[in-house]
This record gives C-alpha cells, sequence and structure tokens, in this order.
C-alpha cells in the first residue's frame, strides 16, 4: 500500500486542522491505520489509530477528546481531524499502515510498515 498525507499547514493556537491520508493499492481494509508525528528534537510517537473496520480508535493521551481519526474504506482514506490546537502540536505528521492487525482492534503501538510522506503542521503561539 502506498499512503500519500496531506492538509498541514500553520494555525494560530485553539485553531482546527483536518489532515487526509489517501491510499493506493489494494486491500486497504485489511490494514490497520495510524497517524504519528515527530516534534523537532523528538522522537516519533503515535497520535491516533483506529481498527480496519473503523469501529474502534485509540488516542495518545494528551490528544484525547480533540482529535478524531476515521476511515473510509470505500474511498480508501483516512482521516485526523484536529481541534483545539496547541503549539505542543507542532511537528510533522504521517499516516502509516499496520498489516498485522485483526478487524477489531486499533493498534496504539509502533509496529507500522507502510508510511506516507508526512505533512508539516505548525501551531502559533
Amino acid at each position: 500500500v502506498q499512503l500519500q498525507a496531506s492538509g498541514g499547514g500553520l494555525v494560530q493556537a485553539g485553531g482546527s486542522l483536518s489532515l487526509s491520508c489517501a491510499a493506493s493499492g489494494r486491500a486497504f481494509n485489511t490494514y490497520g491505520m495510524g497517524w504519528f508525528r515527530r516534534a523537532p528534537g523528538k522522537e516519533r510517537e503515535i497520535v491516533a489509530a483506529i481498527s480496519r473496520n473503523g469501529g474502534y480508535t485509540s488516542y495518545l493521551d494528551s490528544v484525547k477528546g480533540r482529535f478524531t481519526i476515521s476511515r473510509d474504506n470505500a474511498k480508501k482514506t483516512v482521516l485526523l481531524q484536529m481541534n483545539i490546537l496547541k503549539p505542543e502540536d507542532t511537528a510533522v505528521y504521517y499516516c502509516a499502515a499496520r498489516s498485522r492487525s485483526i478487524l477489531t482492534t486499533a493498534y496504539l503501538d509502533d509496529d507500522y510498515d507502510y508510511w506516507g510522506q508526512g505533512t508539516k503542521v505548525t501551531v502559533s503561539s
């Protein structure tokens, strides 16, 4: 599977952005999906994950209640709606696909196989 992330940009604190990840290739619904980020000088961390069927989600504690992950298997897309953005959300965001995924689990771990190119999000204070 190939992944293409988009939607990053510059936003003021308290604002919103919506990131999109478009997948190409077959069997998109066999992959668990996730959004990661890497902030300057920090390690990569997973922000949100969604199960193959879209029915289960999981979030990094610091984004719970502010970020929402969703997917449309027919359109082969994954979205990350980010609200009430904070300067500490500034990072390059990546979507990723996890091949070893069961239908109803959102994998909030680092065991992902395929990565998009990243889209930069900058939140000004």
